[in-house]
């Protein structure tokens, strides 16, 4: 049994899908794996994405210690969010995840360019 912040889980995997229950939040691992990113450019390289949600999706990262949010005392405030050790040991997995994706995509369907805005 696995238990984190009084919540069981029967198995790792339950934890893993617990933690990364939607898109975004692999989404956003990507970009992150790439270098450090301010809000605005997650929100402009991650294609339809919503600010709201973006916002949420950022925090529920930040609140799981996969992400960090520096925040840099000047006016307008700057924001930068970088991968913790914890989320940097996710770019192997994002990566054959990546990998798959594509390999798929070249079976089952096509790629376009505008691919480029997508995992």
């Amino acid at each position: 049994m696995y238990l984190i912040n009084d919540k069981e889980f029967k198995c790792s995997v339950s934890v893993t899908l617990d933690i990364f229950n939607d898109r975004w939040k692999l989404a956003i691992i990507w970009y992150l794996l790439k270098g450090d990113r301010r809000f605005k450019d997650l929100n402009k390289e991650i294609c339809e994405i919503t600010q709201k949600t973006l916002t949420v999706k950022l925090k529920e990262l930040e609140e799981k210690n996969i992400i960090n949010r520096e925040v840099f005392p000047q006016v307008p405030p700057k924001v930068v969010y970088s991968l913790t050790p914890i989320g940097r040991k996710l770019e192997k997995i994002v990566n054959e995840m990546n990998t798959w994706g594509v390999e798929y995509t070249k079976e089952h369907g096509q790629i376009t360019e505008d691919s480029a805005c997508s995992l």
